[in-house]
């Protein structure tokens, strides 16, 4: 590999969420973080010399996006995903988790239903609670270590609670599923069969295994684009979330309108600056660097599957087909979920995402973000099999 991803690079002090707010969050000073999705790798050097040079001109005034701005992004899905959604369609954002809220807000009123399928990434249970909407939840179900999901559990939800706006996660975080085709045009059949608008969050996109292909919702058909908000972001793809832009596609123009003057509603205008200079300079430049950094994720997924298998098999490694997440089952410990936290934090020095944050599915489990260095990874993964050598 021409990038040294296993260069361990000091993020303590830089006033990082996942190192420096241990304390403040309620957690042991030291302890090791393995919880919130973002990467221990430096972006695409690329990037950093595109914000060098903006940084060197030394004005940072309000700033929007050039057409050339949405030519690479709309060039990118093209030639990765093999979708061309129009450049009109493109609405930027600070964030796709503003972009859910903003949705929920915009196309449901308080009180209505809004459909999710746990375990999911929690900040979709928080938009919809905190917007003041109904949740309504239709289970995935996991059959022989793969989630599946309950068609016709979906459809009956939807129908009984009248549901409104339906919030997919593609590829799924945190159960590691990349959807099918035929996964993808059974949901969205059932979506327009009751006039129910779908939020995907795309934003795990290029975080798929070596076997599996991720379709992006919208490109299915014009029906179905023109009932999708799609939500994507280069802040998981180029480790660049604190510069706070995401990439959001509506077709109908119609929806489009009503989701942009939501946005200016909630104050939000010209997006920050830098982030729009990243974001070119990765989708223009970064491909490279993504080919190595995916080749280097699976190797930590497999050094972690074998660490697991030797050291802690009664752990239940969930086989992820996409995003650089792992869920693992904890359950044949016994333990209850205030149990298994106090281990993994006060025994094993661990920082991770507890499961029951994703729903009453995610009670036993907890995911682990592999996208680190190895030896840091190893180190963690030390920590927690002494911590269960005699559970």
């Amino acid at each position: 590999m021409s990038v040294n991803f296993d260069e361990i690079i000091d993020r303590r002090g830089t006033s990082c969420l996942k190192y420096d707010f241990a304390v403040e969050r309620g957690y042991p000073q030291g302890i090791l973080p393995f919880w919130v999705a973002d990467m221990d790798f430096r972006t695409p050097q690329p990037v950093i010399d595109e914000l060098t040079r903006r940084v060197q001109h030394g004005i940072f005034g309000y700033t929007d996006p050039k057409e050339s701005y949405k030519e690479v992004i709309v060039k990118w899905m093209t030639e990765h995903h093999g979708w061309t959604p129009s450049t009109k369609a493109l609405t930027i954002t600070p964030g796709v988790v503003f972009a859910l809220a903003v949705a929920i807000r915009c196309f449901t009123k308080p009180g209505e239903a809004v459909l999710l399928q746990q375990p999911v990434y929690y900040p979709f249970t928080e938009m919809i609670r905190q917007n003041g909407r109904e949740l309504v939840n239709s289970p995935l179900v996991l059959q022989n270590g793969h989630y599946e999901i309950d068609f016709a559990d979906f459809e009956k939800k939807i129908v009984e609670h009248d549901v409104k706006l339906f919030l997919l996660c593609s590829p799924h975080n945190p159960a590691g599923r990349v959807w099918t085709r035929e996964e993808l045009l059974r949901i969205a059949s059932i979506c327009l069969k009751h006039d129910v608008l779908i939020v995907a969050d795309e934003i795990h996109h290029e975080f798929v295994r070596p076997g599996f292909q991720h379709t992006v919702l919208a490109s299915l058909a014009p029906e179905i684009a023109d009932r999708t908000i799609t939500c994507t972001s280069p802040s998981k793809t180029f480790n660049l979330a604190g510069l706070q832009i995401s990439n959001i596609f509506i077709e109908n123009a119609e929806l489009r309108k009503k989701f942009r003057a939501e946005i200016s509603a909630a104050g939000y205008s010209q997006p920050n600056a830098l982030g729009l200079f990243a974001a070119q300079a990765a989708y223009e430049h970064g491909a490279e660097w993504l080919k190595e950094l995916l080749a280097y994720i699976e190797g930590n997924y497999q050094k972690t599957k074998a660490f697991l298998a030797e050291k802690m098999p009664k752990v239940k490694l969930i086989e992820p087909e996409g995003t650089y997440l792992l869920w693992l089952d904890f359950s044949a410990y016994g333990l209850t979920d205030e149990e298994l936290d106090d281990v993994i934090v006060n025994d094993a020095n661990l920082w991770l995402d507890s499961g029951h944050i994703f729903g009453k599915a995610g009670r036993g489990f907890q995911r682990l973000n592999i996208a680190c260095p190895w030896s840091t990874l190893e180190n963690g993964l030390q920590h927690l099999a002494k911590a269960f050598a005699d559970k």
